[in-house]
């Protein structure tokens, strides 16, 4: 049994559809339920509805606490009889349960084996992302949803998934070694090994390492670019594939890339405004959806996710705080509206920042340059305290230790523990012997600490060590002839 697209149904299973998708928008989600429950019953392998239906079931049990389910152990005591005799009762019975249940464990492994009984392998997947999205430290269960998309030939995704799960647990040899086996199956897959294998003469592998090399070349033309007039006519040469394909992640991911440099150098040029937020946008957008496919697997890609969302915040941040710098009163009620929402965007990239940092470290949880970047933004936010565990943590990282101890050294003083400030951003200065630049800061603060502690020789002993390699840093020029009388 195939997966069926709404486009294959009927008229009147359209129109059900279309009246589900209304009730839920207006928070009908009983209703909502019904009218999918009775189209799924007429085509199982519907799976769009489905997850409209689980869309639904979801919004109508969210804030409220899950209990006894008396549809659960209904289900446990007539699932296994059903599923021998008829898969499909026994989807419609699963379904019953997570319509009140949605996230329910039984009646999701009901709905994986069912499905993939009936011949419904995409269902199937389905059922175990929803339980992995409710169970996302789950690794046993992540391990079960790689195997559904290896056995669908799905690598792309089941790479991402014991990414994930060696992400959880470093250990997990079993899943390294599946990683790298589903990426070597999807590298075969893109590269059509298997259909030179299976062509009996008709192709061989010059023809596909020509193709290969038709490929690298395109791979090159996105990352050398000159100008937006060069990569819109690479975007326009990649959409048919995109069109064609819409789960492949390299296109999707090279089509965000373009865009993302159209973005930049459009900036470079100083190119009208509209149409820089154009480019910006649908690199947000190919960005976030590479990602979707990806199911988050790629750090990189989320990352580059949530950073071109904040470049946007900030552009529109900058724009209004330009505008509002020309205007003379600002509550002036024509002026007020962009006071407001200058406000509520600076408001929002704080809160943003700190919740897209605590999300790569608990994703992450070993990844020390994360812990550095989370106490920054701690730092940021005004939570001192918070960000001192983050940046002890941090200072493990050779490649963040200086930093990391100079930002715990802020936050010493913040708490007006100047004794230990002092401590660290000594030991922190001795750990490098070039007065460059993360020295100078280091360097700086010490003094600054040593002077409101009341210690002027060693105060005046660290602007003199800056002054005497660089006489135009901050005020520290004025601060050291000004001892001497000058």
């Amino acid at each position: 049994m195939a997966t069926i697209p709404e486009k294959e149904l009927t008229d009147a299973q359209r129109a059900l559809v279309q009246k589900a998708r209304h009730a839920n928008e207006i928070r009908n989600h009983g209703y909502a339920i019904q009218l999918m429950q009775s189209v799924l019953k007429q085509v199982p392998g519907f799976l769009e509805g489905r997850k409209l239906l689980r869309a639904a079931a979801l919004a109508s049990v969210e804030g409220k606490k899950s209990g006894f389910s008396l549809a659960g152990t209904t289900l446990g005591m007539t699932a296994g009889s059903t599923l021998k005799k008829d898969p499909l009762a026994a989807i419609e019975l699963a379904e019953k349960n997570l319509a009140t249940d949605p996230k329910s464990a039984q009646g999701n492994q009901l709905l994986w084996e069912a499905a993939n009984k009936a011949g419904l392998p995409e269902t199937a997947a389905f059922a175990l992302e929803t339980l992995a999205g409710a169970n996302p430290k789950d690794t046993k269960l992540l391990h079960q949803l790689g195997s559904q998309y290896i056995t669908m030939g799905e690598n792309d995704k089941a790479v991402a998934v014991y990414n994930r799960i060696v992400q959880i647990n470093p250990s997990d040899l079993e899943a390294n070694k599946k990683a790298k086996d589903a990426s070597a199956s999807a590298t075969m897959k893109s590269g059509r090994w298997e259909e030179v294998s299976q062509s009996s003469g008709s192709m061989n592998f010059r023809d596909l390492i020509h193709k290969k090399d038709e490929a690298i070349a395109l791979e090159n033309k996105s990352r050398i670019v000159r100008t937006g007039e060069q990569i819109s006519q690479q975007i326009t040469d990649l959409y048919p594939q995109f069109e064609e394909d819409q789960k492949n992640v390299d296109v999707a991911r090279r089509i965000a890339l373009l865009y993302e440099q159209w973005f930049e150098a459009a900036v470079a040029t100083n190119e009208a405004n509209e149409e820089v937020e154009s480019y910006l946008d649908n690199s947000i957008w190919f960005y976030t959806h590479t990602n979707a496919i990806l199911a988050g697997g790629d750090p990189n890609i989320a990352r580059k996710c949530s950073d071109l969302e904040f470049r946007k915040m900030e552009r529109r941040m900058k724009v209004l705080e330009d505008w509002l710098a020309t205007v003379p009163d600002q509550n002036d009620p024509d002026a007020r509206p962009f006071v407001d929402e200058l406000s509520d965007l600076r408001r929002q990239r704080a809160s943003s920042a700190l919740e897209v940092a605590k999300k790569r470290v608990a994703d992450n949880p070993t990844d020390l340059q994360l812990r550095y970047e989370l106490g920054e933004t701690l730092i940021k936010a005004g939570q001192f305290t918070d960000a001192i565990p983050e940046l002890q943590r941090a200072k493990q990282n050779p490649n963040a230790r200086l930093k990391a101890m100079n930002l715990l050294g802020q936050c010493y003083v913040e708490k007006n523990m100047l004794d230990i400030a002092v401590k660290q951003f000594r030991d922190a200065a001795a750990e490098t012997t070039v007065m460059d630049a993360t020295k100078k800061d280091i360097t700086y603060r010490l003094g600054i600490v040593l002077e409101k502690m009341g210690k002027k020789e060693e105060y005046l002993d660290c602007m003199k060590q800056i002054y005497e390699v660089d006489y135009n840093y901050l005020d520290v020029a004025k601060r050291v002839e000004g001892s001497y009388g000058g």
